[in-house]
């Protein structure tokens, strides 16, 4: 069976869900990731106004479009960051800033996303993706010198922070999936295993996979997905371009903006990238992944209009590549 097609909200919460909902459905979307911000997803109104979770449904319903997992990044990441600061503030509900006390603000950010597992759960999805935020992000360039205890603390705070979270999560029966993301606890390899040990590997806690985060590191985003086989609980499709050395790109792009030529990579539309996307697909296969496939549209200079579709087209040709029902070198047996 072909695997659902989404469309991941977050990059349209400009628009109104409606709006998006009727732009997914002309392009043949299955259906959404639905960000938790915008007005697309409002975790509070879904637990606190009868008939709000009815009414989003509805809309799907309208648009022939289906969720199978919800977002809540930008919450999530002020659980455990370490500073929490102004750029906090630009992106979390005033309900969760408040007077921007830092412990405050984890606080009801890790509420928060309890709630968001109770809203997940009433909407009827078992997935939610999101950020953790991390204590110890900024100390990866390791100067002035960072002991080794630094960072055992930093896991240890991650894992007390959000293990009572999981809890909620497990009792709701929804997975909380991590983007494995540059400023996260868990950024590449190595470090997606430690976080995985810092929650003991529980089983409400797991992954979204998103390539385009791993290209510009180095990492290979295929063999990623079979050494975390048991934890791929989501799939984002983001590509990224890495530009030939000049002498003068650096890898951390030197706080240039998104789209200036001067960086070393930028995010681009799905299959106008580096990302080796048949070995990726191969290996979701390989692990007998069959959930949602969800196109997270971030391209600085190409228009969205042009590129969500694109993009659909680009994934809907790599999902017709499964198994075949026998091997092909079965042909060659001897019947007995």
């Amino acid at each position: 069976m072909p695997r659902p097609i989404t469309l991941f909200t977050g990059q349209w919460a400009d628009l109104s869900f409606e709006e998006v909902c009727r732009l997914a459905s002309e392009w043949g979307y299955d259906g959404l990731e639905i960000a938790c911000w915008g007005d697309h997803f409002e975790v509070d109104r879904a637990l606190s106004e009868p008939g709000y979770v009815d009414g989003r449904r509805k809309i799907l319903e309208r648009h022939g479009l289906g969720v199978w997992a919800i977002s809540n990044h930008l919450v999530g990441q002020a659980v455990c960051d370490h500073p929490i600061d102004e750029r906090h503030q630009a992106i979390l509900p005033a309900r969760v800033w408040q007077g921007g006390d830092p412990e405050g603000v984890r606080t009801r950010a890790a509420q928060e996303m309890r709630d968001t597992a109770r809203a997940a759960a009433a909407l009827g999805v078992d997935t939610v993706v999101g950020f953790t935020g991390s204590p110890i992000w900024h100390t990866v360039a390791m100067f002035p010198p960072v002991p080794e205890s630094t960072i055992e603390r930093g896991y240890a705070e991650f894992g007390e922070r959000w293990n009572p979270i999981v809890d909620v999560f497990d009792a709701e029966g929804v997975r909380f999936a991590l983007e494995v993301h540059p400023s996260e606890i868990a950024y590449d390899f190595w470090t997606t295993g430690r976080t995985l040990a810092a929650v003991d590997r529980r089983p409400g806690f797991g992954l979204n996979w998103d390539p385009s985060h791993m290209v510009w590191q180095d990492v290979d985003p295929a063999d990623f997905i079979l050494e975390f086989a048991d934890r791929i609980y989501h799939v984002d499709c983001k590509d990224t371009k890495v530009r030939p050395s000049d002498g003068r790109r650096g890898r951390l792009s030197s706080h240039l903006p998104w789209g200036d030529p001067r960086r070393a990579w930028d995010f681009v539309s799905t299959g106008r990238g580096d990302v080796p996307w048949e070995d990726c697909f191969r290996a979701l296969n390989t692990i007998g992944y069959d959930g949602p496939i969800s196109i997270e549209w971030e391209d600085a200079g190409m228009d969205r209009l042009l590129g969500a579709p694109e993009a659909l087209r680009f994934a809907r040709d790599l999902d017709r590549l499964r198994p075949p029902s026998s091997s092909f070198d079965s042909a060659f047996a001897r019947e007995t």
